[in-house]
């Protein structure tokens, strides 16, 4: 049996959280303090000097010798350098310092972050900057215990260079726009309206000895080769199913860690295919939940090696089963507790609902496009459209009950009831009897209302969720202000509220989709209504610089033009770099290890015809046939292994940017298809002992 945890003790013992600042800063600090992080009311130095003072001491006290300002470039993952509290020595003795200043501001460099043209090379100052609406941690990890301080990061000349810095911008544009909203709505008491945010993790678990014979998985992150084994995820067996022993120990100390880190980890289980498993939180604001689903990936690897494990975030790791995903449950909160998107026990005669979600369908129809990019990943391509992911035809599911609803106002322009739950009967005496939702839920939708929350089901499993809350914050900020304006204008507010609501259903019904989104049909009919469709990464990204998406992020200071050019940029170098990595990978283990195995393989093969023929007159014609068809498929080997060759050495003849990514999907990609077709065909006929790596089944079965 392991060592008892107390959770409640436990839970945030390493966080500097509002219990820990109460305790020890001075009143009067700790009240300007939480003016800023409610309010954003602007913070002076000397009270930055205490706060920056106090949370030294506590770093100590956990051990801490160093501090990082913590922060989240646009690279996927999160970053730090990190600095000792020591100061000068004087007489041989060294002090322990960390000033206001310090803690505000950093400065990293951090020049070879992708930039997108924002920054040259040579002009290496970038600042980070606290985030204190996110509290700092202290981490404990193999270098000991480090201070980690949650920061946006930007250039010197003010642009954003990370994920952190448009989503804060985003959540104070919600903020506005939604309390204008509310109070014409009546409510006078609500002071903030803050985008909360539940993101679940999906993983794959392998033994880490196994890993480091895939050169594929341990430059890519995926398997570039790899034949299906005999059974995969069809029996549906390993989805919710026993947690192996050793799965377990590894989640047990998972939690703990993430607890400690005031990351609230809830629910854990195994997930559809062999070796994944999922990990849940409980809500939080956007910007924390971002944090903490960071640090949950950063956990989720750290702890997999010192269980001999290694766990896989890439969104399509084996091909033929399951890929993961990061589904993004969002809402919006009132400070003093209300959801918006809960549509009460009578939906249809809840107008603050009924407006807010018709706003929503209006925002996610006119920038679907946009939504679909924020999702938009190397790795994501493989997964979308797959039986465990949506399609990448953006749509949004509300089921049985608001549908009803809804069709009420497009028709008569006014709703006079809702379906309600019935009993739930299940036939067995013993069995209690129970109200079961008004409503199904649909795995299938890739933007469903769950009973008072949208889950956006698109995110791949490595990507931060800050682009998608980013997206969703801002573009229902649009509709928002929009709605007010009229509303505002308006000489009969309920009439005009009435007038919106049906209008907004009425012309953005299009975007509500009920039915089986994985089914080829759902293509044609999504085709009819006019909704884009756009399956590959390369498809999606310029959405991001249309007219329509420039307006709308300049309008609410969430990106400039130009930090929406930079991204584009960057996301088409991260598309061209990937796929060279993964198509050079593919060229070196077909040249190490494929072939020189095949060639093996066949050599033995036909020294052992010639010694049965020399045995004496017996049939080799299984031999033979084996030998046939191994050749042929080496063959085919090394043509198509050659092509992908010559076009690697072409991408960069395509100028960076757009071009190189169009050619790498249309040209490099198709080759790479093209070389593991005929090398999965030999992983089934050459001798498994002389195979040169793991299969599928040593890697997803033997965890």
């Amino acid at each position: 049996m392991g060592e008892y945890i107390n959770v409640v003790e436990t839970f945030g013992c390493d966080v500097f959280n509002d219990s820990v600042m109460q305790a020890r800063l001075p009143k009067k600090v700790y009240k300007e303090l939480k003016k800023t992080i409610e309010e954003g009311k602007e913070m002076s130095m000397e009270i930055a000097d205490v706060v920056a003072h106090e949370m030294k001491e506590w770093a100590i006290e956990k051990g801490a010798t160093h501090y990082s300002h913590w922060f989240q470039p646009l690279t996927g993952v999160t970053a730090e350098k990190h600095d000792a509290f020591i100061t000068a020595p004087e007489n041989g003795k060294v002090l322990m310092s960390f000033s206001g200043k310090e803690l505000i501001k950093g400065e990293p460099d951090a020049s070879s972050f992708p930039s997108g043209g924002l920054r040259a090379t040579f002009e290496a100052r970038g600042y980070t900057t606290w985030d204190c609406t996110s509290p700092a941690f202290v981490r404990h990890d193999a270098a000991g215990a480090t201070l980690c301080i949650p920061t946006a990061f930007c250039s010197y000349t003010g642009e954003a260079l990370d994920q952190k810095t448009p989503l804060l911008r985003s959540m104070e544009a919600i903020n506005t726009q939604a309390l204008r909203l509310i109070r014409l709505l009546g409510n006078t008491t609500s002071k903030k309206v803050t985008p909360s945010v539940g993101a679940e993790q999906e993983y794959f678990l392998i033994d880490k000895e196994k890993w480091l014979q895939r050169k594929d998985l341990t430059y890519t992150g995926r398997t570039l080769f790899g034949a299906m084994p005999p059974k995969g995820q069809e029996m549906d067996d390993h989805y919710l199913g026993t947690i192996r022993q050793r799965i377990s120990a590894y989640m047990k100390e998972v939690n703990e860690e993430c607890w400690r880190l005031g990351v609230t980890a809830k629910t854990q289980h195994n997930e559809a295919a062999p070796a994944q498993h999922e990990l849940a939180p409980i809500y939080a604001p956007a910007n924390i939940a971002a944090d903490h689903n960071q640090m949950m990936m950063r956990i989720l690897k750290k702890v997999a090696s010192r269980h001999g494990l290694r766990c896989l975030l890439h969104e399509k790791p084996f091909t033929g089963v399951s890929g993961s995903g990061k589904h993004n449950n969002w809402s919006l909160t009132t400070d003093d507790g209300i959801n918006l998107l809960d549509p009460g026990k009578t939906p249809h005669d809840n107008i603050q609902f009924l407006l807010i979600l018709t706003c929503i369908l209006k925002a996610v129809d006119e920038h679907a496009d946009l939504l679909r990019e924020s999702a938009a990943d190397v790795g994501n391509d493989h997964r979308l459209g797959g039986n465990e992911a949506p399609p990448a035809i953006i749509s949004v599911f509300l089921g049985e009950q608001l549908e009803d609803v809804l069709e009420q106002l497009i028709s008569t322009g006014i709703a006079t009831h809702s379906k309600k739950g019935a009993k739930l009967e299940t036939g067995v005496k013993t069995l209690p009897d129970f109200m079961k939702d008004a409503t199904d839920r649909n795995r299938t939708s890739p933007f469903a209302f769950t009973g008072n929350k949208f889950e956006f089901r698109m995110v791949g499993s490595r990507d931060s969720i800050s682009s998608c809350n980013v997206v969703l914050n801002t573009i229902t900020a649009e509709v928002f202000r929009d709605t007010c304006d009229r509303l505002e204008a308006a000489e009969n507010m309920e009439m005009a509220i009435h007038d919106i609501i049906k209008e907004y259903a009425t012309d953005h019904q299009r975007i509500v989709f009920s039915g089986n989104s994985y089914a080829p049909e759902w293509a044609e009919e999504a085709a009819r209504r006019g909704l884009p469709n756009l399956p590959f990464m390369v498809d999606a990204i310029p959405a991001l610089i249309t007219e329509k998406s420039v307006k709308l992020f300049e309008d609410f200071g969430v990106f400039t033009r130009t930090e929406l050019e930079s991204r584009a940029e960057i996301q088409y170098e991260i598309y061209a770099k990937a796929i060279n990595i993964e198509a050079k990978t593919m060229i070196d283990i077909a040249t190490k290890q494929i072939i020189p195995a095949v060639i093996k393989y066949t050599t033995v093969l036909a020294n052992s015809i010639n010694a049965v023929r020399q045995a004496g007159p017996m049939d080799v014609s299984v031999q033979l046939e084996l030998l046939e068809k191994s050749s042929e498929l080496l063959k085919k080997t090394n043509i198509a292994m050659r092509e992908l060759g010559r076009l690697v050495a072409e991408i960069p003849e395509h100028p960076e940017g757009r071009d190189r990514a169009v050619f790498c999907k249309e040209k490099v990609f198709k080759a790479m298809g093209e070389l593991r077709a005929p090398v999965d065909k030999l992983e089934m006929i050459v001798d498994k002992e002389m195979w040169p790596m793991p299969s599928y089944g040593d890697l997803i079965f033997e965890v």
